[in-house]
């Protein structure tokens, strides 16, 4: 009787044993995980920042865009599809795009971001593509490391202006406004200087080829500070296809953001912070204006007690977790231009 009952316990056990195996196996099995996916949790990415866009001048359809956060994206369908066109290059990141407009075909692109945050991406210079960003050919300025503004000349496309602002972390590199006349194959720096000073923008005359101006940007990062703008943040002019420069405004600021430019008559728009306030205590829309004059509004900072001035009246400013005294003025820079080019360049804090 006792060897029965060890016998029919046994085969429990075993019978047990055999289904907890069974059930285990199918706990692990891969079709109960196949649900589950791997996704990134970090590091952080930051996308999504259009750094530029160019338009095919023949084929609205076609559009290039370069983007800060990765690539040049290319579309034939204005928009529907987009495919990637920059890849396997020596950058990621991308910060200007320009169609010649002798031939819609070659394509100039600046790589690097030209931001001052630090989740900013850096390049390798200028490229240049022949056949509508097939291929790509590396044509120099590989220490600029972020490159604002590329212009070609409207009748020579051998000639060719780039803004390239430079490092942001460190100082030297290839920073300012650089020149080529043969195509790329020699660049030389006509605005700018060595360690600190880049340039942010720069814009041409269509009417005259041979007037162009520039923004300049002093600016420097640490891990533990940011220094956005310096003496050599200015405004400047040249009317010999930018061979040489004539200073036209110095802006002294915390930070400076890129010159807006519009043509014909300047639109009524609400004045800076601070700007004087009528009797019914509105401050009142200045009335569209034929402009004939570059115009700038530069804030100066003059100490850290906590008030900005514009004329009579004073505001409090926070920047961040900090207080700054800032002054305004205003300054007319007169120009040459024929009233049917007037323009308005107007930078504000």
């Amino acid at each position: 009787m006792k060897r029965i009952k060890m016998l029919l316990l046994s085969l429990v056990i075993i019978s047990l044993t055999g289904q907890l195996t069974a059930e285990d196996k199918s706990v692990w099995s891969a079709g109960n995980f196949s649900g589950l996916k791997m996704r990134s949790i970090g590091p952080a990415l930051m996308a999504g920042r259009i750094a530029d866009i160019a338009i095919h001048p023949e084929n609205d359809n076609i559009w290039y865009v370069a983007v800060g956060s990765g690539n040049v994206w290319k579309t034939d369908n204005a928009g529907v599809t987009w495919s990637t066109i920059f890849e396997d290059q020596g950058s990621y990141s991308t910060g200007a795009i320009t169609i010649d407009p002798s031939n819609p075909e070659v394509i100039w692109l600046g790589t690097g971001e030209n931001v001052g945050g630090r989740h900013v991406g850096y390049g390798d210079g200028i490229y240049r593509s022949d056949d509508g960003g097939g291929s790509w050919t590396n044509m120099g300025l590989k220490e600029s490391e972020r490159i604002s503004r590329i212009i070609i000349h409207p009748a020579d496309s051998d000639i060719v202006w780039v803004a390239a602002q430079g490092p942001l972390w460190s100082k030297g590199g290839e920073r300012g406004v650089y020149k080529t006349t043969d195509g790329g194959k020699n660049w030389k720096q006509t605005l700018g200087d060595k360690e600190w000073v880049g340039a942010t923008e720069l814009v041409i005359d269509p009417r005259n080829p041979d007037r162009l101006y520039a923004a300049t940007w002093q600016r420097h990062r640490t891990i533990a500070a940011y220094m956005g703008g310096g003496p050599g943040t200015a405004l400047y002019g040249s009317d010999d296809g930018g061979e040489t420069w004539k200073f036209h405004l110095r802006i002294l600021m915390s930070s400076m953001r890129p010159l807006s430019l519009t043509g014909g008559k300047a639109p009524s728009t609400a004045p800076p912070i601070g700007a004087p306030r009528g009797k019914n205590g509105r401050t009142p829309s200045p009335a569209p204006q034929d402009l004939t004059t570059i115009r700038s509004c530069t804030p100066r900072l003059t100490s850290l007690t906590g008030s900005i001035s514009w004329m009579s009246e004073s505001k409090s400013l926070r920047m961040g977790a900090k207080r700054f005294a800032v002054s305004a003025k205003c300054t007319s820079i007169p120009t040459t231009m024929p009233s049917p080019f007037a323009k308005m360049i107007q930078i504000t804090s």
